[in-house]
């Protein structure tokens, strides 16, 4: 009797070959214990992804914040010890949202595109990686390089608040003698609370229930609100977990508080991290 080929056995008296069970093919059974299985994982590794998505966005944040702090520090070893201040601000209106020099901003360039806060080291400090004064963060879709391009035509604006004085919208009222112009880097002064000014930069979480985004007040937040990250005169950077909103700038049906309550979390990001 011949050797039938693998996977065929003899049959009848002539011994000829067939085919003995299944070769390849899942059945429907298998089948559905496949996609079972693939959908459990699926359910545990998403989470897990999602998470270190997280965390690397937290990471890349403080990178850029102390990116931001390294430039500023060169920044004032070439303008005799002082921080990226100004310009002055334009006559204030409704679309200009720097309306009083040295006031807390977002903003990298006035109305007319001229360089204002963080914008001021774009040129020839952070030249070769202008995109670190956008929070990779964001809640928010935001189109860096888009925003970037705005600069030195018209109003852009970053995904940082920059503290480069204490001035808010009431300090118009006041003597231009008594506004706050305090900026020299290691002297920097003390904030409304009579504590030593150490925050400089932090990322947004600003919310407004009246968006007005012709004028440019719109929702903005970072990390899910759960977090924020600052940067200190210093050259440091650290996160805060943003617990009940300590640090969320919620203005309601009042925008034009935003400068005194940003201002604000910079005094609690004053306070040492305990």
């Amino acid at each position: 009797m011949g050797h039938c080929q693998p996977g065929t056995r003899p049959t009848g008296h002539r011994a000829r070959c067939r085919r003995s069970g299944r070769v390849g093919g899942f059945t429907l059974v298998e089948l559905l214990v496949v996609i079972a299985i693939v959908g459990v994982l699926a359910g545990i590794l998403i989470p897990v992804v999602g998470k270190a998505r997280f965390s690397a966005k937290r990471a890349m944040c403080l990178s850029n914040i102390k990116g931001m702090l390294s430039a500023i520090h060169a920044y004032a070893v070439d303008h005799n010890g002082s921080i990226p201040y100004g310009p002055i601000a334009p006559p204030p209106s409704p679309s200009n949202l720097y309306p009083v020099t040295g006031m807390v901003t977002s903003q990298l360039s006035l109305r007319a595109g001229e360089p204002v806060g963080l914008g001021l080291l774009l040129t020839n400090y952070l030249g070769r990686q202008p995109a670190i004064v956008f929070c990779p963060g964001t809640d928010q879709r935001r189109d860096a390089r888009a925003e970037l391009a705005k600069v030195g035509t018209r109003q852009a604006v970053s995904g940082y608040y920059y503290r480069h004085g204490g001035n808010t919208l009431a300090t118009l009222r006041q003597p231009h003698d008594t506004w706050d112009d305090h900026t020299i880097l290691e002297s920097l002064g003390r904030n409304r609370r009579n504590q030593p000014i150490r925050a400089l930069i932090t990322d947004q979480n600003f919310l407004t229930g009246v968006p007005l985004a012709a004028f440019g007040i719109v929702n903005r937040t970072n990390h899910k609100r759960k977090w924020v990250h600052a940067g200190y005169a210093d050259g440091h950077a650290e996160p805060r977990r943003n617990n009940r909103g300590r640090y969320t700038v919620d203005v309601g049906n009042f925008p034009f508080n935003g400068p005194s309550k940003i201002l604000a979390v910079f005094e609690r990001l004053d306070v040492a991290h305990k």
